[in-house]
This record gives C-alpha cells, sequence and structure tokens, in this order.
C-alpha cells in the first residue's frame, strides 16, 4: 500500500506513455479502490462492534429493569392487602356508627323531649359518635382516592412490563443469536443454563463494571481451560465472541494507559494487561509515549528560566533529555525484554534519535544569540554534557554520539564563525565596543610597552585582538577542541591575517588601492611614520604570534589532555592529533606574520635607495664612471645603509627590548632585501649590457666589495649571514659574466677572493671610527660593546667566524624563525631562504 502512494506523487511523462505505466496506473487505480473498500469494510465494523456494544449495554438495562417492575409488584401486592385491611376497619367502624345511631334514635320520644328541654347540650356519647360519622366519611373518600391511584399505578406497571416484554423479543429476534419458542411466550428471559453463555454474561458485567483486572484473570483462565480459544482452531461463535469481549477489555486498557495524569504504577499495571492479552507492541508504544509526555512537561516548565542561565542551560535539558531516555530504556528492557526482541530494542533507539533531535533544536531557539559568547559556552558545554550521557548509554545499546554530533555540528559551526565575524568587528572597527571583554590581562600589560613608541590606536587594536581570541577560546571546553580544533585554529589564523594586512596599511607606502580589498571599508586613523613606531607595529605582531597566542592555545589543549577522563587511550590519541595540527598551524601563522615584515623591510630599503624626488641612489652609473679611491671604501649608497642600519639597530634596542631574535632577523633581512632588489633591478643590469657604456676593471671591482661589504655587515653583527652571502654570490657571478662577454678578464683584472675580504672588514673599522687611521680597531670595538651594551652593535670578529651563535638562527625550525617566509603576496622581488 505504501508503494502505490509513493508512486502517485512521480510526475508523468507527456509525451509517450508506455503500457507498463498504463498498467501500473489502474493497477495503482484498482488498488485505491480496495483500499477504499478495506476503509468502508472497517468502518462497518466498528459500526455493528458499536451496535453490538450498545444492544449489550441494552440487554443489561432490560435486566435491571424488568427486576425493579418484579419488585414494584410485590410492592403494590403489599399496598393491595394494606388496603384490603384498612377497608375492613373502615367497614366494622362505620358498622358500630350505624348501631350506635340507631340506638339512640329508638329511645322514647317524650323522655327526649324531656332531657332535651331539661339538658339543652349532647352527651359525650353523642358528640363522640358525630366525630366517628364525619371521620369515617373522610376515610372513605380518601379510599377511593387511594384506590384510583393504585389503579392507575397498576397501569403503569402494566405498560412498563409490555414494554420490557417488547424490547426483549426485539432482541431476541436480532440476526445471530438463537432463542427458543419458550422465550418468546415469557417476556422475562429464563435462567441461561449454558456455562459458555454464563461465561460470557460473566464477562459482559466485569466489563460493564470496568473490572478489568478480574475479567483478564476470568479471561485468561477460559483461555488456558478451554480449547475452543486455542490458536490453530477454527473461528467458532463462542471464539469469535470471546475476541469481541477481548477487544473490548484491550479499549479499556488502552483508555486507561492514555489518561494524562497516569502515574508509573498504574501505567505499568495497565501495560502488563496488554502484554497479558497479547498486545506487546500497543503496550510498547504507550510507553515510549508516556516518557517522551512526561519529557515535554517538564522542559515546557524549564524553558521560561532559561533566560536566567543563557550559558549553562543546555546542561539542564541535556540531562533531563538524556536522563529520560535512559529511564525509558530501562523499563522497556525490564517490561519487553529488548534482549530477546530486537524490534522493541530498536523502535527504542529510534525514540531515542527522535528525543535527541528535539533536544538540538530547543538548544537553537533558546539559546543567545549566536555572535555572542555566551552561546559558544552554552553550545561548548551541551556538546561537553551530550557527549559524555551518549557514553554513559552505549552499555545500554544506545551509541548516540555519532547521530548527536552529526546534528550539532552546524550549530557550533555557526556559532564559531559568528563569534569570530563579532572579533573582526572589535578588532578593526575602532568605534566598536565590547563591554563583555575583560582588560586586566595580563597580555594588556605586554602589549601596552608597545604604545610608548606608536600610535595608541594601532597598539589598542593589538590589544584589542588578544582580548577578543582570550574570551573565545575560554569559552571552549576540551571534547569542542577535540572536535573543532582545527576549525578554530584555521579562523584564529584568518583573523590573526587579516590582523597583519590591517598593520601593513599603518606602514609607509601602502596606498589604499594596492591590494588587501578585505580591509577597505577599515579607515586607519594614523601612519606609522618613524622607525619606532614601525617596529612597535612589528612588535607586537611578533609579540602576539611568539609568546601570546602559544600560551593560551596551550593552555587550551592542556586542558584537553588533563581533562581526557583518565583514560590512556583518549589520552594518547589527543597528543598525538594536536601536536601536528599545531605545528602546521604555526607554520602558516610564520607566513602571516613575514608578510608585514618583508614589507616593512622593502619599504625601509626604497626609502635609502631611492629619494623624495624618485630618483635612485643606488645607480649602475657608480660602477661606470667612478674612480675607486686608495681607502678601498664601499659606495656611498652602502656606506648609508651601513650607517642607517646602524640607527635603526639602536631604536630596535629601545623598542624591541628582550626581543633579540627579532631584532638580529629583522635587519639580516633588511640587507638581504638590498641584494635581491639589486638582483631583480632590470634597469641596473642593462646599463652593464649597453655596449655603449664603456665599462672598467675597477667598476667590477667596486661592485665585488660592495657585496662583501654587505656580507661583512651581517657577520660582524652576528646576524645569520649565508643567506644574504649566496645572494651577494648570484649578485657578483652575474656580474661576472657581463664584463666576460664585454672582453673584460676578471681573472687578470681583479685581486684575490682574500683582498675583498679584508677590505671590507677594514672598511667597517673605518666607518666605526670615523676616522681613516684604523691603527687601533679592537680597543674603539671593545668601547663600542661598552657603550652599547643594550642594543644590536657592529663588533668586529674574526675572519672565521661561522660560529653556532651566528648561524643558529639560519638552521631553525619555520615555525620558531621568521627568515622563511617569500615575498610572493606582495607585488616585489620573490624572497626566498635557505631556511624555507
Amino acid at each position: 500500500m505504501e508503494s502505490s502512494e509513493e508512486d502517485d506523487e512521480y510526475p508523468f511523462i507527456e509525451s509517450i506513455t508506455p503500457q507498463s505505466k498504463i498498467d501500473s496506473v489502474h493497477q495503482s487505480l484498482t488498488e485505491k479502490g480496495i483500499r477504499k473498500l478495506c476503509c468502508e469494510l472497517m468502518d462497518l465494523k466498528d459500526a455493528v462492534e458499536n451496535m453490538c456494544g450498545d444492544m449489550r449495554t441494552k440487554y443489561l438495562a432490560f435486566l435491571r429493569i424488568s427486576e425493579e417492575a418484579v419488585e414494584m409488584e410485590h410492592e403494590l401486592v403489599e399496598l393491595r392487602k394494606h388496603i384490603s385491611s384498612q377497608g375492613i376497619l373502615v367497614q366494622d367502624l362505620m358498622a358500630g356508627v350505624c348501631r350506635e345511631m340507631d340506638d339512640w334514635n329508638r329511645s322514647p320520644g317524650d323522655v327526649h323531649d324531656a332531657e332535651v328541654e331539661e339538658d339543652p347540650l349532647p352527651n359525650e356519647e353523642d358528640l363522640e359518635c358525630l366525630v366517628i360519622s364525619e371521620e369515617a366519611v373522610e376515610m372513605e373518600h380518601e379510599l377511593v382516592e387511594l384506590r384510583k391511584h393504585i389503579s392507575s399505578q397498576g397501569i403503569l406497571v402494566q405498560d412498563l412490563m409490555a414494554g420490557v416484554c417488547r424490547e426483549m423479543d426485539d432482541w431476541n429476534r436480532s440476526p445471530g443469536d438463537v432463542h427458543d419458542a419458550e422465550v418468546e411466550e415469557d417476556p422475562l428471559p429464563n435462567e441461561v443454563t449454558d456455562p459458555k453463555s454464563e461465561f460470557l454474561e460473566k464477562i459482559d458485567l466485569l466489563l460493564a463494571e470496568h473490572k478489568v483486572d478480574e475479567a483478564l484473570e476470568v479471561m485468561d483462565a477460559e483461555e488456558r481451560s478451554c480449547p475452543d480459544l486455542k490458536g490453530s482452531v477454527e473461528m467458532s461463535s463462542y471464539k469469535s465472541a470471546f475476541m469481541e469481549r477481548k477487544a473490548v477489555l484491550e479499549d479499556q486498557l488502552l483508555r486507561i494507559a492514555k489518561q494524562p495524569s497516569i502515574c508509573v504504577a498504574e501505567l505499568k499495571h495497565a501495560l502488563v494487561g496488554l502484554i497479558r492479552i497479547g498486545k506487546g507492541p500497543s503496550a510498547h508504544q504507550l510507553l515510549l509515549k508516556f516518557y517522551a509526555t512526561s519529557l515535554r512537561r517538564r522542559i515546557e516548565a524549564f524553558l521560561p528560566s532559561c533566560s536566567t542561565c543563557p550559558n549553562t542551560f543546555p546542561a539542564t535539558l541535556s540531562k533531563l533529555v538524556f536522563s529520560n531516555i535512559s529511564v525509558a530504556a530501562k523499563e522497556s528492557a525490564a517490561m519487553f525484554g529488548d534482549d530477546d526482541n530486537p524490534a522493541y530494542s530498536n523502535k527504542v533507539v529510534q525514540w531515542a534519535e527522535r528525543e535527541v533531535e528535539y533536544l538540538v533544536r530547543l538548544v537553537k531557539e533558546n539559546a543567545s544569540p549566536s555572535e555572542t559568547s555566551s552561546a559558544l559556552r552554552a553550545a561548548s558545554i551541551c556538546l561537553q554534557d551530550c557527549v559524555n550521557y551518549c557514553k554513559v548509554l552505549e552499555p545500554q545499546g544506545l551509541f548516540l554520539s555519532k547521530l548527536f554530533l552529526v546534528l550539532f555540528r552546524p550549530y557550533v559551526e555557526e556559532v564559531l564563525e559568528l563569534n569570530f565575524r563579532r572579533a573582526r568587528r572589535v578588532i578593526f572597527d575602532l568605534t566598536e565596543t565590547d563591554e563583555g571583554l575583560e582588560s586586566s590581562s595580563d597580555f594588556v600589560i605586554i602589549l601596552s610597552e608597545f604604545a610608548i613608541a606608536s600610535d595608541t590606536m594601532m597598539t589598542d587594536c593589538s590589544i584589542r585582538f588578544m582580548l577578543i581570541v582570550q574570551d573565545i577560546l575560554e569559552q571552549l571546553t576540551h571534547l569542542v577542541v577535540l572536535h573543532f580544533g582545527e576549525s578554530v585554529l584555521t579562523r584564529i589564523l584568518q583573523l590573526y591575517d587579516k590582523y597583519i594586512d590591517f598593520l601593513i596599511k599603518a606602514l609607509p607606502g601602502h596606498s589604499d588601492e594596492d591590494g588587501l580589498p578585505e580591509l577597505q571599508d577599515h579607515t586607519v586613523l594614523a601612519r606609522a611614520e618613524t622607525d619606532s613606531e614601525q617596529l612597535a607595529l612589528l612588535g607586537a605582531a611578533f609579540t602576539i604570534l611568539d609568546e601570546l597566542l602559544p600560551r593560551s592555545l596551550v593552555k587550551v589543549w592542556k586542558l584537553q589532555i588533563e581533562n581526557g577522563g583518565g583514560e590512556g587511550e583518549s589520552s594518547a590519541a589527543l597528543n598525538s592529533s594536536a601536536a601536528p595540527e599545531l605545528k602546521e598551524w604555526k607554520r602558516h601563522m610564520v607566513q602571516a606574520f613575514d608578510k608585514l615584515r618583508n614589507y616593512f623591510c622593502l619599504q625601509f630599503v626604497l626609502s635609502f635607495i631611492y629619494s623624495r624626488e624618485g630618483l635612485t641612489r643606488l645607480d649602475a652609473l657608480i660602477y661606470l664612471t667612478e674612480t675607486p679611491d686608495d681607502l678601498h671604501l664601499p659606495s656611498l649608497p652602502f656606506q648609508a645603509l651601513f650607517s642607517k642600519l646602524q640607527q635603526l639597530a639602536i631604536i630596535a634596542g629601545d623598542v624591541l627590548l628582550g626581543k633579540e631574535k627579532l631584532q638580529k632577523i629583522l635587519l639580516a633581512r633588511l640587507t638581504e632585501t638590498v641584494i635581491i632588489w639589486l638582483s631583480n633591478e632590470q634597469e641596473f643590469w642593462s646599463a652593464f649590457e649597453d655596449e655603449s657604456n664603456p665599462l672598467q676593471p675597477s667598476g667590477l671591482q667596486q661592485l665585488i666589495l660592495d657585496m662583501n661589504f654587505t656580507v661583512e655587515i651581517a657577520r660582524f653583527a652576528g646576524y645569520p649571514f649565508k643567506v644574504v652571502q649566496n645572494h651577494a654570490s648570484v649578485v657578483i657571478n652575474r656580474a661576472i659574466n657581463i664584463f666576460s662577454e664585454r672582453g673584460i678578464n676578471p681573472q687578470s683584472s681583479l685581486p684575490k677572493t682574500e683582498w675583498f675580504t679584508e677590505a671590507a672588514k677594514s672598511a667597517i673599522n673605518r666607518l666605526l671610527m670615523g676616522s681613516e687611521d684604523a691603527s687601533e680597531p679592537e680597543e674603539y670595538e671593545c668601547e663600542e660593546e661598552e657603550e652599547d651594551d643594550d642594543h644590536i652593535v657592529l663588533p668586529e670578529m674574526d675572519e672565521d667566524s661561522d660560529s653556532e651563535d651566528t648561524s643558529s638562527l639560519s638552521t631553525v625550525e619555520s615555525f620558531e624563525s621568521f627568515a622563511s617566509a617569500s615575498m610572493a603576496d606582495l607585488e616585489s622581488p620573490s624572497f626566498t631562504d635557505s631556511e624555507s
């Protein structure tokens, strides 16, 4: 029948209808007719059952009326006897009165006249006789009225008896009942001598009086003792009557079980009765319906208080739902034996799944707005408690964890997404306020140190970033981190990447038209113009990445491991899955920070390569026209670079105090950026390749000296210089190739390699001393170390200074070092590091 209903839902093909489709359509119409006929037959059956029930009820009423009529007849007979006795007394009294009157009338008239004259008042006997005569007359009238009343009552009784007889005759003539001729003659039924009829009458009386327990016992005993009622026997009239009464008993038990105010004990009693008459599925359905209704009432009473406890109300809801599921499952197993009958256990599982869906819907409907931290906290607590409850139910055969996670995951993802959208508004819209954020955290003090050297608004942006991220992380429970940790890390990475783009907009040289379209709606109130302000931005972003965010995340991940339930397997699985996740996240975070660092380095280098008028200070003409002096100093642009790096090192020592790793790698990246820019500046190399420009060996010598000088700057400052050295080698090799192609032999015109190294070292000493006399360089270097002990200085080092202290920063892993990012995200030359 179900398949036909499904086929009716498919649309018809309007083109060519195949014969199979026509047959199926007619078949479906035939099935519809059969279904309609079955429905009519069922209605007819219900009508017949109702009519039989009414006839049985009328029969019992007729029996009671007939008994009352017989009793009334006896009362009428007694009343007639009483009236006859009263009539005899009245007649005797009337006779006595008459005799007294005759005797009084026979007295002599003279005497009477004389007595009258003598005594005009009557005597007492005369008065008594008069009173008795009057009473006798009144009583006679009352007897007449009483006879009339008795006759009318007799007529009513006769009419009642006649009506009862007629109703009994009509009932006896109904089809399916066999009556003797004596019943037709006698208006009252005779005593039934058939034991089966007596049993059916007894059952009817018990059912009429709603004595379901006694009826159940009697029917059980009869079903066990009577062979006509056993399973394979053909349907007889007695069995049919017995089954009809069994259906009536079932209906009464169902009515008892469906009462709204029924208690658990009464429900169990009614369900046991249904099980005894073979209606286990109906009883099981009523049991589950009872617990579902009970849960709805408890939840309706609790829901008005959800607004008063927005963070914890899901915990109460989940406790109500899962405790109700547990009790229902236990009662079902105890009453129906779910282990022996999988059909019942499957129904319990299906019912429990619907209750879990109802719980998820309630949490969504009654939670706070999804973008608030209270909604995230409520979702976290709900997931934590529900998954724990699901584990408790697993020994009962209810495995609901996967279903709950599938149903609840979209809501948690929605809450996380909206909370991080709120975070973007709080961080980047400086007019947005969030009163729920606490400003007394430790990292507020740490980040506030950068406010001295930078704009307060930009520092406030960094503080807001950590406040909102910390607020989100504090709402997460360990199971939320276990199931949604990767999603949380991804969103933190996206938020940090937008934060970096926001800082890039504050650096000089950036225009609103250059990239970063997602930040067009946010306005930077102030630019970081000075070196200290720019370094403060870098320091804040680096502190968040390297110190504050890892501290917050490790706290959450450690909490997850500590509260793993004490089971070795879950803790081990968590530990193995969390480490790669965090490591990959840190690598992407470093790449996001490298965008800011590389942009700063590029703008810093371009600011001294190009003048404000747009002219290039580092031009190829210095190697084509100028003649090197006898002091063998580097070109003026590289001397300016050396001086500017010194100044920046002093400022970085003040602004980035305690961030020595960032200072070294940042300044090393600056020297690397100069050489990278030079190697990629096509206009610079085109001047050498132009045959109209004459080349001199001294120009090649000066270029190689400048490259060695740049490498020595990084070497003597303690920066990671290997990458700088590699890029310098590329520039030197390219220059040698160009000069060789133009007819200049480097082997004969250039000094040895050691000469360039010594010349570069000597140039650094001269520039440090500020004098052409480099006779006492070591003493000067010691003085510089003493004066600038707290800053990055440029001390002289040995020629073979490839110690571990110098090169260690270039060999650390990518998530611990910031020297491995590329410039692919910026419109600038591609930077590549040996660490990457």
